[in-house]
């Protein structure tokens, strides 16, 4: 009879776990895969962004996954000085005030994507 009663119990336990289990909402990935789209026209003056409302924007683990790949040479547009404090690892330095006096004359490797940053 004990061993009866201790055989329900346990089935009741089991049962009830895995009916709880059941109830309980499976939790989402915690990394997305990142797809990459890159801009399809090659710059030109033409087709340069004319505003800074109209540059487009990309997210950090866009940029972190162009750049392991190399996909894209990230650019840090600040000057020298904020560079050599901290930046990137693997990015370049080309202050805005150069990439400003000439957009399309820059030494970047036109075939592929440039990624600017500031901050």
């Amino acid at each position: 009879m004990f061993k009866t009663k201790i055989l329900i119990a346990v089935s009741v336990l089991v049962l009830s776990t895995l009916a709880c289990n059941a109830l309980i909402p499976t939790a989402e990935p915690t990394s997305t895969m990142v797809v990459i789209v890159e801009p399809t026209l090659p710059p030109t003056q033409d087709t340069l962004p004319q505003s800074e409302a109209s540059v487009p924007r990309i997210s950090v683990e866009e940029t972190m996954v162009a750049l392991a790949t190399g996909a894209a040479t990230v650019v840090d547009v600040r000057g020298p000085d904020a560079y050599t404090l901290s930046h990137i690892k693997g990015s370049i330095n080309v202050p805005l005030g150069e990439i400003e006096l000439n957009p399309t004359g820059l030494s970047l490797d036109k075939e592929q994507w440039v990624i600017t940053y500031c901050t």
